[in-house]
């Protein structure tokens, strides 16, 4: 049984048209139809463009936001509804990083309350201590045990994301969304995070949802990697078949981006035309056919399903084609 089991999800965020009476206008498509398995220890990365939803699910996913449709199930156990006590005891189990390692942590309180909050949130009292057990934390995070008291303006942004990472492992809990951890860092501190992420997930069989931008951070750190556009699935493969076997087309486009050391003469730049489309109003059919340079007149009237064309890979096209990008 997976950990986590995403059906069908969606995050619509309801708009309305100021004219003489206010009405109600086309919501806005933010996650529309996502689905994915994640199981104990293993990493999902997620990617795709600004604006593609990855963001809004991993919040839609830890119930930060409400979803409008779909199920979520956490442990075998439908959690899409939950509320009250049931949701604040599935708080233990489910925690996330945030992107901003600035704006997630109250500047007004010292960075041992921030740590120490989920304990009095939750009514648990740690053997030997909250201070002790937050001590420990900071110390396992590489933050210095004797800076408890103080505030995190003190700190550079590595060290205020380690502190988050702290606060989120406080629970001890089985899955951890990483909202772009290391995408406000320096390259030289990214590392360092990725690799305390890796090693927490080692000690505690953590399973994450890795949401970037960087493709080369996500085939580092991911077991499996999703790639979303508009609110959709494109596709999701074991992560090296996907780097070396894509078959999307939108894939293989943000693959063709990606720098890399020894690139061959043949290597071709795929370069999509046009903006990413509106949410509000996505277009008919395959949401990527606008900018798709394989798109027919099929794609603008039939909605490719997921189909898996190799074992655990999944292509949501109605003309998948293996293309080396590399």
């Amino acid at each position: 049984m997976s950990l986590l089991a995403v059906h069908d999800l969606k995050k619509h965020f309801p708009t309305y048209q100021q004219k003489l009476i206010r009405r109600e206008g086309d919501p806005v498509k933010a996650v529309d139809g996502l689905s994915f398995t994640l199981d104990s220890g293993e990493t999902l990365g997620v990617v795709g463009e600004s604006g593609c939803g990855k963001s809004t699910a991993g919040r839609t996913i830890l119930r930060l936001l409400e979803p409008t449709g779909g199920r979520i199930e956490f442990q075998g156990r439908d959690v899409t509804g939950v509320k009250g006590e049931e949701l604040r005891h599935l708080r233990r189990e489910m925690q996330m990083v945030f992107q901003d390692p600035f704006g997630s942590l109250n500047p007004r309180h010292p960075i041992g309350a921030i740590i120490a909050a989920p304990f009095l949130i939750q009514g648990i009292r740690p053997e030997g201590g909250v201070r002790r057990t937050v001590q420990e934390l900071m110390e396992r995070v590489g933050l210095n045990p004797e800076h408890y008291n103080r505030y995190p303006h003190e700190f550079s942004g590595g060290q205020r994301q380690r502190i988050g990472v702290a606060r989120a492992i406080a629970l001890k809990p089985k899955l951890i969304v990483c909202d772009e951890p290391v995408s406000a860092l320096d390259v030289s501190i990214q590392a360092q995070v990725i690799n305390l992420l890796e090693d927490l997930q080692e000690e505690r069989d953590l399973a994450y949802v890795f949401i970037a931008h960087d493709l080369s951070v996500v085939r580092h750190i991911s077991d499996r990697v999703m790639v979303m556009y508009l609110g959709k699935t494109m596709e999701i493969a074991d992560r090296d078949a996907l780097y070396e076997r894509p078959m999307h087309p939108y894939t293989q486009a943000l693959l063709s981006a990606v720098p890399v050391p020894e690139p061959r003469r043949d290597r071709e730049r795929i370069l999509l035309q046009g903006d990413l489309p509106s949410p509000q109003n996505p277009p008919s059919g395959c949401v990527f056919r606008t900018r798709c340079p394989m798109a027919s007149e099929r794609c603008a009237v039939e909605v490719p399903l997921p189909v898996e064309i190799e074992p655990g890979h999944i292509v949501a096209c109605h003309f998948p084609k293996v293309r080396d990008v590399v």
